[in-house]
């Protein structure tokens, strides 16, 4: 077992991955910013480097001054926690050729999955059912006219390094795909570098569901169980639930049997999400496939009694898995509280934190990493807090959260709360019935309603 752990992150995740190693006995240490020197991560680790700026490439994306804070407090392990350099297989390598073991995926399983076009090539060769669409890249706009109307319409263009939702356009009727095939090309290159595109029909009326697995060095993989991440806006995710309302047991089954293959197909070491598309009819098609620990990871730990944070630590020790699959037990939803203002197209709201309150009471789990006078830097994502509540039933999950969002108080900012709020009131999600598309047709009331 490892005996220190540097966090390349920050925030409630950098928290997150301390709480597990200060409970199993392994030291820790944070890196931060300038921007982050008070931030909660620096205050809880045994020991805390400053590696640079507030700018994100100055700091937390510096892999040379990450690697440096390691090797100068001998931490024999680091975990990227997510975003950053997380499933940066340059970084993975880096560590490897320092004799430092990254909690991730390996070099090879990063630049495998990571890149889309890829990624589908190979669940295709796997057996996983996939959306319909082009063979690898497209080179020509001539070539993807011609597939589009052999697909028919409506199709979506991707962008093979997207993320995000950058770089992805549906096209809905031939007259519009050269405009679409341009703007997203633009788009990716601007935001990746790179321009390469594919096609996939557009399926409609989608939900976005995603099977949490864990591989081991022994090549034994076991999924447990799935998350809902259907509520989306712009492709960012607002609020998670597992499981999912729309799940039967016969496609859990199918499901988990299609990740798994997936996962030991590829002999993938960690903790990972394997993401299918489903659409109205049940049918569910491999999307992408994260390598790393997800945002929403504490919905799965509530519903099936596990630390997933544990799990990456003892893979990635050498520590084989049980190879047994999991169901859930309880139902759990977790809202993300941004710092941004859900009445102005949720703009960002960085800011002093003047008052806090943090709901409590039984089922209820927040992880965050702000306190009362903390300044929420605006050089970082917008995510404050989660809020999770677990029950024995989803309706009970439903009003344990209405019951905690009331009682949670953030001052000085503008958060996202009040939108959380009316969602656990919106008839359609109340019964379960929402897809990715579900944001398109939310109205916000105004507060005093």
């Amino acid at each position: 077992m490892f005996k220190k752990i540097l966090i390349a992150n920050r925030g409630e995740i950098a928290l997150r991955v301390i709480r597990t190693c200060r409970e199993i006995g392994i030291k820790t240490v944070a890196v931060y910013s300038t921007a982050d020197a008070e931030s909660l991560h620096v205050r809880f680790a045994d020991e805390a480097v400053c590696i640079g700026p507030a700018a994100s490439s100055e700091s937390y994306l510096k892999m040379s001054a990450i690697l440096a804070a390691a090797e100068i407090t001998n931490a024999d392990a680091i975990h990227p926690g997510y975003g950053f350099l997380s499933e940066n297989a340059k970084f993975s390598k880096l560590c490897e050729e320092h004799g430092i073991k990254f909690i991730g995926a390996s070099e090879e399983m990063i630049s495998r999955m990571g890149d889309k076009a890829s990624a589908r090539a190979t669940m295709k060769a796997a057996g996983v059912p996939t959306i319909p669409g082009s063979e690898g890249l497209l080179d020509t706009f001539e070539e993807t006219e011609k597939l589009a109307n052999e697909m028919n319409y409506p199709v979506m263009l991707k962008a093979t390094a997207g993320g995000g939702g950058k770089g992805m356009r549906a096209v809905w009727k031939k007259e519009d795909l050269k405009d679409m095939w341009d703007a997203a090309r633009q788009e990716a290159f601007a935001c990746f570098g790179n321009d390469g595109m594919y096609m996939e029909k557009l399926i409609e009326e989608p939900r976005h569901i995603e099977i949490q697995i864990i591989g081991d060095s022994f090549g034994k993989a076991c999924h447990l169980s799935e998350r809902d991440c259907s509520v989306q806006r712009r492709h960012q995710k607002l609020t998670e639930e597992a499981p999912s309302p729309f799940m039967t047991v016969a496609l859990r089954k199918k499901m988990g049997d299609a990740a798994v293959k997936a996962a030991e197909y590829i002999k993938y070491e960690g903790a990972g999400t394997v993401e299918f598309l489903v659409d109205k009819h049940k049918n569910f098609y491999f999307m992408e496939m994260n390598t790393r620990i997800q945002v929403e990871h504490p919905i799965t730990e509530q519903v099936i009694d596990y630390d997933l944070i544990y799990e990456q630590i003892k893979v990635a020790a050498g520590i084989p898995i049980s190879g047994k699959n999991y169901l859930p037990k309880l139902h759990s939803i977790e809202c993300r509280i941004n710092a941004e203002d859900p009445y102005k197209d949720f703009r960002p709201s960085p800011g002093k934190i003047t008052t806090l309150h943090i709901p409590g009471g039984h089922g209820v789990r927040i992880d965050t990493h702000v306190y009362a006078g903390y300044t929420i830097p605006a050089n970082y994502d917008s995510m404050i807090a989660k809020l999770i509540t677990t029950a024995q039933t989803r309706e009970v999950a439903i009003s344990k959260m209405r019951r905690a969002l009331d009682e949670f108080v953030i001052e000085g900012v503008k958060t996202t709360i009040p939108f959380h709020r009316q969602l656990m009131d919106h008839p359609d999600y109340i019964a379960g019935n929402y897809t990715t598309k579900f944001m398109e047709d939310f109205v916000l009331l105004p507060e005093d309603e």
